[in-house]
């Protein structure tokens, strides 16, 4: 497969991710981030989120199962992910 096809298909499902609303301004913001002296900038950055939401994700079932109780440690569980998704 030749260097322009993956562009296209690239431009394709990111265009796609726009239409359903998985990504937004913010995400373009993330975007003009990205130069030559950063050229996988965009990556590392959403390398970085998935794998900080699967800590946290982990980090909640662990408390649920442990702490059925403690609302409190759900909650702070809880903001750190909401504080990773608005980042």
């Amino acid at each position: 497969m030749d260097y322009s096809n993956l562009r296209r298909q690239a431009a394709s499902l990111k265009k796609g991710l726009f239409d359903q609303g998985h990504l937004d301004e913010q995400f373009r913001q993330v975007e003009d981030l990205q130069d030559e002296a950063s050229p996988n900038f965009v990556e590392e950055v959403v390398v970085v989120f998935f794998k900080d939401s699967g800590r946290l994700i982990s980090n909640l079932e662990q408390a649920l199962e442990k702490y059925p109780r403690d609302f409190n440690r759900w909650d702070a569980y809880m903001q750190q992910l909401k504080g990773s998704c608005s980042r």
